[in-house]
């Protein structure tokens, strides 16, 4: 037989696998509810939009870009974080790449070597593990959980045989909503500089966040790679448009790597991309939207299916406890979408441990499909009620 290569036998990316469940079955005429994917359901904002229409028909704008990305997004990018964070940085920190997802290929690669180990909180993002496995990195697992505020417990590496190389942080979280305060975020970012660990702080999801600010950790550890894009807050996840803010050891061998594996992100989607900065009032009545949606899960949800549930104070998921009612969430999931039309993904996405017994729920839908969403759940968790449960 001719020779495959081994490290791209990784798990399986579960919640687009779940996507692709949920659209077959969509195709077959049946009615679903999408809560299994973090896509907002709404459409880049119009600013953008008209942007990328005026980069269409200006001919002079369809090759390629700097590697690194056109100018002028990089200096927007810039000014955004001067005029969010007050960080002060420019186009020379600072990558446009091809969604989010690339900067972590491109992070893994700059900073660590085969071997390497790097940690990361579970339950987390599915692809972090995934990537690193392809590319011969060990990723250990940190373990958060309820009756610890679902914070990752630094204490516990000083336990380990040896630190990582690495540790990577998402806030706020997915999937379960965690938000760092900026004490923490500081912590953590101390700890990472005196130990010599490479932070990588994905902050894709800043701009969701319902009662704490949000804050970067480009102020507190110069070593950092900060990776954020257009997908969640910006409504643009179709247009596959991240970005790094590289510290200054890194930069050179991200721009060669960029460079040689994907020669640029596309060129009129980064100008139509500027523009995105100046959407802000569009892009907050989105959010307020998503915390109606969250609460409607929250106080409409049967206690037994809620459990005890991760507090999504960011992002749009709720990361659900529904050990009452199972102990194989993925069979969970696959009769909750063939009985009641609703998609979710099982926590074993991102907890191969612990996740057995959740399930996570996108609420970056409609809010009527919300409600519709309820209705359909409690139902189905009805059914799945012993009599003392029903009694209690």
């Amino acid at each position: 037989m001719i020779k495959c290569s081994n490290r791209s036998d990784i798990p399986t990316f579960l919640a687009l696998e779940g996507m692709r469940k949920a659209q077959e079955l969509e195709a077959a005429g049946h009615d679903i509810i999408h809560l299994e994917i973090g896509q907002p359901s709404t459409a880049a904002p119009e600013a953008v939009t008209q942007a990328l229409v005026a980069s269409v028909a200006d001919t002079g704008t369809h090759g390629y870009s700097l590697p690194l990305g056109v100018p002028a997004l990089r200096d927007a990018i810039a000014q955004h974080y001067q005029s969010q964070y007050g960080y002060n940085t420019d186009r020379r920190a600072l990558a446009v790449t091809v969604g989010s997802s690339t900067a972590f290929a491109l992070a893994f690669l700059t900073a660590f070597d085969v071997g390497d180990k790097v940690a990361l909180p579970t339950p987390g993002y599915p692809a972090y593990r995934n990537l690193m496995l392809a590319l011969g990195i060990e990723p250990v697992a940190l373990p958060a959980r309820a009756e610890e505020g679902w914070m990752p417990a630094l204490e516990e590496m000083e336990k380990w045989d040896e630190l990582p190389a690495g540790l990577i942080i998402a806030s706020p979280h997915n999937p379960t909503g965690v938000v760092l305060s900026e004490a923490e975020l500081k912590e953590i970012c101390d700890w990472c500089h005196k130990h010599k660990v490479r932070l990588i702080s994905d902050e894709i999801y800043h701009g969701l966040a319902y009662d704490k600010p949000t804050q970067t950790a480009a102020l507190y550890n110069e070593d950092a790679i900060i990776i954020s894009g257009f997908s969640k807050y910006y409504s643009m996840t179709g247009w596959r448009l991240g970005w790094m803010v590289m510290p200054c050891d890194l930069r050179g061998t991200i721009e060669n790597l960029l460079a040689n594996l994907f020669i640029s992100s596309p060129t009129m989607n980064q100008l139509g991309a500027v523009a995105a900065f100046s959407a802000t009032e569009e892009l907050d009545a989105h959010v307020a939207r998503y915390r109606e949606n969250r609460d409607i899960l929250l106080y409409g949800l049967h206690p037994a299916f809620l459990g005890n549930h991760a507090p999504c104070d960011g992002a749009f998921y709720l990361y659900a406890d529904v050990s009452a009612l199972t102990d194989d969430s993925l069979s969970f999931a696959k009769a909750l979408i063939e009985e009641e039309g609703v998609a979710v993904t099982s926590g074993v996405d991102f907890d191969p441990e612990k996740g057995h017994h959740f399930v996570r729920l996108s609420f970056a839908g409609k809010t009527a499909d919300m409600r519709e969403a309820v209705r359909r759940i409690n139902r189905f968790t009805e059914r799945l009620l012993s009599p003392q449960q029903k009694s209690a």
